[in-house]
């Protein structure tokens, strides 16, 4: 295969998620429009995971790309210590307008994982302020919030992050809310923070990624939050993935009658484009650190580019042929899984918004380093589609500009997959 670059000979790059001499092939991408990526050889790749779950309206999207070449003309970059600019301050008001409406204060950072250490550092700050000794964090079982250690360690622990366990704070776990342990859970969550030495408790809401993407009901979220604020517990809103639509609402906690203290923004922000994080506050948190200087930030915090980007995509998504593709890719997934259940080996399906997943039952343990998963992602490779297998678990993110023809081809290659299986086959 011309243009696949083995791991083995990859020059000075170490990519994620790998060792330098673990082996496999990268593929090279030329460039990209809409819904395909294409390699210098000729191939067409349909990207149904909007890569790494972060583009919204299709590569290469032609209006911002022009939105960050005029702002590349005017004004690329200034410190913003000390300093701002209409970009950032244009999309924060943006923002806020659309957010839970006990959002009322912005924070920029540089993506998902550093919008997560910035929501856990308000609310230790909070704590501190307040002149109250509150440490511990909650957080559900099965968690990802990112790479970087306060991250890391309000993850769920594993295999990406046993090696540096002993480094992290402490974090109590819940078991993930699924419909048969929801009771469970809330007494689990009571008890632990009726204790009063919980500082904050962090959730992705309604549907947990990279754990194999799990939904929960709006319903045992919103007791879990209301707990948490008879105990006076902060609340922390990880829509990284969930927000800009995903969940077919603007934010996934808008599903919900109670709103989160803070709230962590990244991947679609920018419709993909470029790297951007924001972490969002409610009054209460604002007002209660506001006389004391928050020791946070970065060099590229807000980036005049980047904020640019993210200001063309929000115009992008706040239109009714957005919002109405979202409705019709939810739609989609809805009446494909009639036909995934026709399947045995199907052992769970999750549905919310434009996000559709489902675990084949191989008789093997699951989990992310399932044995089969490099060839489920090899299967529709070849078929010159990218999906993105969780272990044993598929799913497809679609961009929002995807057609039905597309989707149809996605779905179709699906079934090519589950009826290979159905008859015994190994792939």
């Amino acid at each position: 295969m011309k243009n696949v670059l083995n791991l083995n000979d990859t020059g000075p790059i170490w990519y994620p998620y790998s060792s330098v001499t673990s082996g496999g092939d990268y593929i090279k991408v030329d460039s990209a429009k809409g819904v395909y990526l294409y390699t210098p050889d000729g191939r067409k790749i349909l990207d149904a995971v909007s890569s790494w779950w972060v583009n919204l309206h299709g590569h290469s999207n032609e209006y911002i790309a022009q939105k960050i070449y005029e702002q590349a003309l005017k004004l690329e970059h200034v410190i913003f210590s000390g300093f701002t600019h209409d970009p950032a301050i244009s999309l924060a008001e943006r923002l806020l307008k659309i957010l839970p409406s006990n959002q009322k204060k912005l924070f920029y950072s540089d993506n998902g994982s550093t919008a997560v250490e910035v929501a856990i550092k308000m609310s230790l700050q909070y704590w501190h302020c307040k002149g109250e000794t509150k440490k511990k964090a909650v957080a559900i079982k099965g968690a990802f919030h990112g790479d970087t250690f306060g991250a890391m360690s309000v993850s769920g622990r594993g295999v990406f992050n046993q090696e540096f366990s002993e480094w992290m704070f402490e974090t109590v776990y819940i078991d993930f809310p699924s419909e048969e342990k929801e009771m469970e859970c809330l007494e689990q969550f009571e008890a632990i923070v009726m204790q009063g030495d919980v500082a904050c408790f962090i959730y992705e809401p309604l549907l947990q990624g990279a754990a194999g993407m799990r939904t929960y009901s709006p319903y045992v979220l919103e007791q879990l939050l209301k707990i948490a604020g008879d105990y006076d517990v902060i609340c922390i809103a990880d829509e990284v993935m969930t927000g800009f639509g995903r969940t077919g609402r603007y934010f996934a906690s808008l599903n919900l009658k109670i709103y989160p203290d803070i709230m962590c923004l990244s991947k679609g922000i920018t419709g993909g484009t470029m790297a951007l994080g924001a972490t969002t506050c409610s009054f209460r948190i604002a007002d209660t650190i506001k006389n004391n200087v928050f020791y946070h930030g970065h060099s590229f915090t807000a980036n005049p580019l980047a904020c640019a980007a993210a200001n063309a995509s929000l115009d992008i998504f706040l239109k009714d042929e957005c919002q109405k593709n979202i409705s019709r890719i939810t739609l989609a997934h809805e009446e494909f899984i009639p036909v995934l259940r026709t399947f045995s080996f199907i052992s769970r399906i999750s549905h919310v918004g434009t996000v559709l997943s489902f675990a084949i039952d191989f008789g093997e343990e699951e989990g992310y380093l399932h044995p089969k998963r490099n060839q489920l992602y090899d299967f529709f490779l070849k078929r010159n589609i990218l999906l993105r297998p969780l272990g044993n678990v598929l799913y497809i993110i679609p961009p929002y500009v995807i057609t039905n023809e597309q989707l149809d081809e996605v779905y179709r290659a699906v079934l090519d997959l589950l009826e290979y299986l159905s008859t015994g086959r190994n792939i």
